[in-house]
């Protein structure tokens, strides 16, 4: 059987909603395109957009979580190409104080949202 599919979105869940969203937008310019909120209020979830791609990043909302999710060994990982002076992004992550990781022989660094999932940040 060949399958035909295409990636549609990634997930973090996240515990200040307000809070990641402003980080994502400052951070990587990325801004909401839709949410959907359960009837009984229990969940949000809003999918954030590059505004190029048709790739989106999915944040989940859950009213009744009050601790932070256990992330493993952070193995998994987000990445995000981006355009412009590379070290000059470089330079503002640093600024707002989310880089968690540089490996300067490869060309990439790591930031890390409100939540501690890590994205990786590459230039275009």
């Amino acid at each position: 059987m060949n399958i035909n599919s295409k990636f549609d979105h990634y997930n973090f869940n996240v515990l200040d909603l307000e809070k990641s969203l402003s980080f994502y937008d400052r951070a990587l310019g990325l801004k909401e395109a839709r949410r959907k909120t359960a009837g009984d209020g229990s969940f949000i979830l809003v999918y954030l957009t590059d505004g190029k791609t048709g790739f989106s990043l999915e944040l989940t909302w859950l009213r009744d979580r009050e601790e932070p999710y256990d992330l493993g060994e952070s193995e998994f990982h987000l990445c995000m190409r981006v355009a412009g002076d590379y070290d000059e992004i470089r330079k503002y992550h640093k600024e707002m104080e989310c880089v968690c990781y540089e490996n300067a022989a490869m060309g990439l660094y790591f930031i890390e949202d409100p939540d501690g999932d890590w994205i990786e940040i590459l230039p275009e």
